[in-house]
């Protein structure tokens, strides 16, 4: 493609960044359509149509013209800002996965050494920060579903690819949320195939820690789930059907106050089993964790979810005390203390939830009566 100079725009090109602020895609359409519009023109700033479009949030627009052969990765911008970076200014997920999967690079910084992650970050999307740190494209997993040198097998079969892809894709670390996806699919739940997932995951860790650009978080990432699937495996062996006790033994909350110790002490195995002892991120992890008492706050699994995700545990979201889904909104009737995001996840947390639900709603109830007890003080 020939080199756009910046803002020598035809008449048409001008009338197609005015039309992709209003949205409008099927008159763009019919513009990419006409012989004097470039899909990839810059105006005075340097700025493509993907880049305003993503910027602008429209989410139809940025697919119609990267179908057009929009350049994801154009770096011609005054500041060096990328449409991986509008995206992420925009706070829009979906336009922010869809520049990554049509191959945006996400180390490249702008002008003021800020990469995309970073961009989105400084102004608050954190949801962006999210997408972008955890991106893992379905080619690089591919990539183990075909022989290679003198393999007869590849170590992947090719249609657990999927399955295995939504469970790296996930930004939900529960690991009673992570064991539902082993669970939903039949594919999954038999040790051997587990068994790969877990090998295949670990070789992509190992490759995160030394390739060029070594990225810790995404090994992090890539480790855990090879111990989820690894636990998954040894409980599928013992008692060869299903994956209910282990989500069982996960929830399990201890007497006093229904605080989940096996899993507090298995995400922290996790954590510890790490292989790679010298890097900053398990440092960093360990520093946080070791010294809380198990039961207090901040969990293993919030620390690990801010680490990975980028996500902070106590944004103003709630979290489903079975599955860990944000936004959950059932609160126990009764204590109101527990919230759920449906139906299924509160009766599968009802076995353990109905030994302290009572002493959770006496706790509540005297909590409230000592405040409303100060605010009559106060008010005299």
């Amino acid at each position: 493609s020939v080199m756009s100079v910046k803002g020598d725009l035809s008449s048409s090109e001008k009338e197609l960044l005015d039309v992709i602020a209003t949205g409008n895609v099927q008159e763009a359409s019919r513009l990419l359509g006409c012989k004097d519009v470039r899909v990839n023109c810059l105006d005075e700033y340097g700025m493509t149509p993907l880049m305003h479009a993503a910027y602008k949030g429209k989410t139809d627009m940025c697919k119609l013209l990267l179908q057009h052969g929009a350049d994801v990765n154009c770096n011609q911008h005054e500041h060096g800002y990328t449409a991986l970076m509008f995206a992420g200014l925009s706070g829009k997920t979906d336009i922010t996965w869809m520049m990554l999967d049509a191959g945006a690079e996400t180390d490249v910084v702008n002008s003021v050494g800020r990469t995309a992650a970073q961009m989105a970050a400084f102004v608050g999307q954190h949801d962006c920060v999210t997408v972008i740190n955890n991106y893992f494209s379905r080619a690089r997993l591919d990539y183990y579903t075909k022989p290679q040198g003198l393999e007869k097998e590849p170590k992947l079969p090719p249609k657990l690819a999927g399955p295995l892809h939504k469970i790296i894709m996930g930004t939900n670390l529960n690991p009673v949320k992570m064991v539902m996806l082993v669970e939903e699919n039949p594919l999954l739940v038999e040790a051997e195939a587990l068994d790969k997932c877990r090998r295949v995951m670990e070789l992509i860790c190992e490759k995160c820690i030394k390739q060029q650009d070594m990225n810790e978080v995404l090994a992090m990432k890539m480790h855990y789930i090879s111990c989820v699937l690894a636990k998954c495996a040894a409980f599928l062996k013992e008692r060869d059907d299903r994956l209910d006790g282990l989500i069982k033994s996960l929830l399990k909350g201890r007497d006093s106050d229904g605080f989940p110790v096996f899993q507090e002490k298995f995400v922290r195995e996790c954590i510890r089993k790490f292989p790679f002892c010298d890097t900053t991120l398990l440092q960093q992890l360990v520093r946080s964790i070791a010294p809380v008492e198990i039961g207090n706050d901040p969990t293993a699994l919030s620390v690990l979810t801010q680490a990975i995700t980028g996500q902070v545990g106590f944004m103003d979201a709630e979290f489903c005390t079975t599955c860990g889904e944000k936004g959950a909104q059932k609160r126990c009737s009764a204590c109101k203390m527990v919230v759920y995001c449906e139906k299924a996840c509160q009766k599968l947390h009802w076995f353990t939830h109905k030994k302290v639900c009572k002493k959770l709603q006496e706790q509540r109830e005297k909590r409230e009566l000592e405040a409303e007890k100060l605010r009559v003080q106060q008010s005299k």
